[in-house]
C-alpha cells in the first residue's frame, strides 16, 4: 500500500514538473521576442527572427529546439548519450552546432568531437533544417532573400546588382 502511494506521488510530481515546463515555455518573459541570427553573414545579412510569432504558431518549444531552457535533453537521438546530463541553462544553436562547415577534413582533425557526432549538422545547416521544412510545409517564405538581404559580397558572388554583367536584366541600367 505504501509503495503504490509513493509511486502515485512520484508520478504526480513528474506530471507537475512537465506542466510547469510547458507553461514556462510560453511565459513571455521567459524567451526573447526577437532573435538576431547574424553569425553567418558573408553573402547574406542576418535574420531578425520573430520568436514571439513562432511560439504562438507552434505546439511547444521542442518543435524547434532539441533542448529547452531548464529541462534535460528532450531529443531522443541526443538522449541516447546525454540523458544523464542536467537541465540546460540557455538554449543556443551555437551551443552544439559549429560555425565552421563540417567536412571530411574537419572530421579527421577533430576526431574526438565527431566520434559520435559525425551526423551533426553545422550551424548553417541546423538553421536551415529547422526553418525550411516548416516554411515549405506551411507555405511560408522559403527563398534565400525572403529571409536574408543579400550583402554586397553576395551580389559580387552571384554577379547581380552592381556586379551583374552589362546589359543583363539584373544589372545596372546604362
Amino acid at each position: 500500500m505504501i509503495n503504490s502511494g509513493k509511486k502515485l506521488m512520484t508520478g504526480l510530481a513528474g506530471l507537475l514538473f512537465c506542466c510547469l515546463v510547458a507553461v514556462s515555455c510560453y511565459a513571455t518573459d521567459f524567451f526573447p521576442e526577437t532573435i538576431e541570427m547574424n553569425v553567418l553573414t558573408d553573402l547574406y545579412g542576418g535574420v531578425v527572427f520573430d520568436h514571439d510569432l513562432h511560439v504562438m504558431i507552434t505546439e511547444g518549444c521542442a518543435v524547434c529546439h532539441h533542448h529547452t531552457t531548464g529541462t534535460p535533453v528532450v531529443d531522443s537521438y541526443c538522449a541516447k548519450c546525454h540523458a544523464d546530463e542536467g537541465p540546460v541553462e540557455t538554449v543556443s544553436c551555437q551551443g552544439c552546432h559549429t560555425l565552421e562547415p563540417v567536412t571530411a577534413q574537419s572530421m579527421r582533425e577533430q576526431r574526438d568531437v565527431y566520434r559520435y557526432h559525425d551526423d551533426k549538422p553545422d550551424l548553417k545547416a541546423a538553421y536551415h533544417l529547422s526553418c525550411l521544412g516548416c516554411h515549405m510545409e506551411f507555405g511560408a517564405p522559403a527563398g534565400c532573400q525572403d529571409c536574408h538581404a543579400r550583402t554586397e559580397a553576395g551580389d559580387a558572388f552571384f554577379r547581380s546588382g552592381q556586379f551583374a554583367p552589362a546589359g543583363s536584366a539584373v544589372g545596372p541600367a546604362h
